[in-house]
């Protein structure tokens, strides 16, 4: 699985990054993008990046 973030929405708080620094960073722009895939060790992270992302920017996909 891989997580995408929606760059129009994304408002770069860094919940995501915070959360899950494996699989999301900030960039250069200050909006969050993902810089790895979802792996089993980090799955439940993923989740709670997604489900806590304030403005919905962050889906994941098979």
């Amino acid at each position: 699985m891989r997580a995408f973030v929606d760059q129009e929405l994304c408002i770069g708080c860094g919940l995501c990054a915070g959360t899950c620094p494996q699989v999301f960073v900030l960039g250069d722009d200050g909006k969050a993008q993902t810089v790895a895939d979802t792996a089993a060790d980090n799955r439940d992270q993923v989740l709670e990046a997604v489900a806590g992302c304030p403005v919905e920017a962050i889906r994941e996909e098979e």
